[in-house]
């Protein structure tokens, strides 16, 4: 299950770089470039799921000219560290699966990096470091795992299962090729914490490392009204705020075409879709996890 890369230096030398190999000015570091324009450490490769990436430690790198701090690495890229300074990505090898984790009320995720584990208020995988949460990491070659009230990690492997607040769990493997179906993209993806913030009329989604999503129209009023409520409530007034007196078959069918439109633009945007939850009685809600923060600015 390891991934390598390989890279092409600017003197002509060929490297091959796993997850946490850092490219660099230090003479110790996996790729050295000697060069006083390059950090001492540059950049570092990591493996995320199913990417390898080219995260930058000091300063931004460049591609086709454009400053950015990450990139998914592919063979054939040319990457400037600086002005007059590329490497080039020869090839980059995957693993033919993954490590992944499922349990009660878990779809099947894989993890990432850093990620912590939680129950409530469903069980889920929130990308970083959490206190108070089973907490599962990566070193490249293997995969470690801590519990709540354990001191030291353990070795987490294909297979392996434990208990955490009364659910059971356990990592299996994924096929790579099926790791990146839209579907388990979408579906079982770790869960970045969310900040939303709220006018109304649109609606912006703030999540680490991605871009902001933004949703306007039917949906954003949609969304802004339940936060503004911040409990759960009929979907009726909600309705008649929106679109006026009307029939209440009417704004019934107004509300369930717009409440479908709404879950495709969240998903579309990578958004979870259970961000509105209905409880089968007519009432809606605006779900958020533990880490999620929303700023209403309607």
């Amino acid at each position: 299950m390891r991934a390598v890369v390989q890279i092409r230096s600017p003197d002509g030398q060929h490297y091959e770089l796993s997850h946490g190999d850092i490219i660099g000015r230090l003479w110790s570091v996996a790729m050295p470039i000697d060069d006083a324009r390059v950090s001492e450490a540059h950049a570092m490769l990591s493996l995320r799921g199913r990417e390898m990436k080219l995260l930058a430690l000091r300063g931004l790198f460049a591609v086709d000219g454009r400053p950015v701090n990450q990139l998914v690495l592919q063979a054939g890229q040319t990457i400037s560290l600086a002005r007059g300074v590329e490497i080039v990505i020869e090839g980059v090898a995957l693993p033919d699966r993954v490590l992944a984790v499922e349990g009660d009320g878990l779809v099947r995720q894989i993890p990432t990096g850093v990620c912590a584990l939680v129950t409530q208020p469903e069980p889920h995988l929130i990308a970083g470091y959490r206190d108070n949460a089973a907490i599962l990491w990566s070193t490249g070659n293997a995969w470690r795992l801590r519990l709540p009230g354990e001191a030291e990690p353990r070795e987490l492997n294909i297979g392996d299962q434990w208990v955490l607040d009364g659910r059971r769990f356990r990592a299996v493997a994924v096929a790579l090729t099926a790791a990146g179906e839209q579907a388990t993209r979408v579906r079982g993806s770790v869960r970045a914490p969310l900040t939303i913030i709220t006018r109304f009329d649109t609606v912006h989604f703030h999540r680490d490392g991605q871009p902001v999503a933004t949703i306007s129209g039917i949906s954003a009023r949609i969304i802004s009204a339940l936060a503004a409520v911040g409990n759960p409530i009929s979907w009726e007034p909600i309705a008649a705020e929106i679109w006026g007196a009307a029939n209440r078959d009417a704004l019934r069918r107004k509300w369930d075409v717009n409440l479908v439109r709404l879950r495709k633009k969240l998903q579309a945007a990578r958004i979870r879709t259970d961000l509105i939850r209905a409880d089968g009685n007519g009432n809606f809600e605006l779900v958020l996890y533990d880490d999620d923060q929303v700023d209403d600015q309607s």
